[in-house]
């Protein structure tokens, strides 16, 4: 142990104890995407005794920008599986568990009772409100960690008996308000800056060590550089609500009705479909074809018509995120659809149609 963590033990604030507390340590990370991998990698290398990762997805192209755990050779591949054997190869001494599935209010109980500090390396507000809840009835230690553009957010939650989540955010926000990566992008070395301060986290909270991000919240800016902490209290009727309600509350998103979402292996190949892209001009793939007219989502009004009013109107984005959100604006949703998929899936299924 001291040959492979001689240099993190010569640290006073670390030491012998602080290493075998990191060796005893037992961390679960949700998802093993931009955010997960750099938390992965890090928390492995550390020598944290036994590491979970839990990730239902397929490694993509798209991902390796950012995602560099990951090789071209692994793309198709499930995330969290793919993470483990890479990881075990980089250090042996440790246990790694993969859990190539969602976390949800099924299996939350199981899984997450057997860690001390749940990560959220998710890019989901109701996977983060579920984490969030989950850590609540099960007094788990929360390490928070978001990214928007260029900018990202750390914090602790549930720590000491500090504040919560939803103590930030106690209203369940629409997974259509706030975009993911795949809706907006992201510059590829953020998932790792924040990624590092949430592995920090982890860390620090290991060793037992002070001035851990509860409380707090740290910003920052890698445009310009610009960082800061925003102070939060801990809100106890939040803790109250989902202690009584004895399981993660439901997440509600009133846009995520499914009866006015499609999906394309339920369409009619010899029906007339006017599709409408909502998504803003520079984004790929490009779908340039008679049928398919072109309405970026802030220029979609509640008036807002679009082709013949007896033809089947669907609306369509990079995720299904904003399309959903174009068809909440329409006030006449006779005839008007959200497609499930996105732009990538329908120009396949195009060209499949030819």
């Amino acid at each position: 142990m001291e040959n492979r963590y001689q240099r993190q033990i010569q640290l006073s604030e670390i030491g012998t104890q602080g290493q075998e507390n990191i060796s005893k340590a037992k961390v679960l990370v949700v998802g093993a995407g931009g955010l997960g991998c750099p938390i992965l990698q890090y928390l492995a290398a550390a020598g944290v005794g036994t590491l979970g990762i839990m990730d239902l997805d397929q490694v993509d192209l798209s991902n390796l920008h950012r995602q560099i755990l990951f090789e071209e050779k692994d793309i198709g591949k499930n995330k969290a599986i793919c993470a483990k054997s890479k990881l075990q190869k980089h250090n042996s001494e440790i246990k790694i568990i993969d859990y190539p599935f969602a976390l949800n209010e099924t299996n939350y109980q199981e899984i997450v009772t057997l860690y001390d500090i749940i990560v959220d390396g998710t890019d989901s507000l109701k996977s983060r409100y579920l984490i969030n809840d989950a850590c609540i009835l099960l007094n788990k230690i929360m390490v928070y960690g978001a990214l928007h553009k260029f900018e990202g957010q750390v914090s602790v939650f549930n720590y000491e008996n500090g504040p919560s989540y939803r103590c930030l955010f106690p209203n369940t926000q629409s997974e259509t308000e706030v975009p993911n990566c795949s809706e907006i992008g992201v510059l590829g070395v953020l998932p790792g800056v924040i990624g590092l301060l949430q592995a920090t986290e982890v860390l620090k909270i290991i060793t037992k060590k002070e001035d851990v991000l509860s409380g707090k919240m740290l910003c920052l800016n890698l445009l310009n550089h610009t960082q800061f902490l925003l102070r939060f209290s801990k809100k106890q009727r939040v803790f109250e609500k989902v202690i009584s309600f004895k399981k993660p509350l439901p997440y509600n998103d009133a846009l995520c009705s499914t009866e006015f979402q499609v999906s394309l292996n339920s369409l009619n190949k010899k029906e007339k479909i006017h599709w409408i892209d909502v998504r803003n001009k520079n984004e790929i793939p490009f779908i340039n074809l008679p049928d398919v007219q072109k309405a970026p989502l802030d220029q979609i009004e509640s008036k807002s018509a679009f082709g013949n009013e007896n033809e089947k109107k669907i609306f369509f984005c990079q995720s299904g995120k904003r399309s959903l959100q174009a068809l909440s604006k329409i006030k006449k949703k006779s005839n008007y659809f959200s497609l499930k998929e996105g732009a990538n899936e329908l120009k396949e299924w195009m060209q499949n149609q030819k």
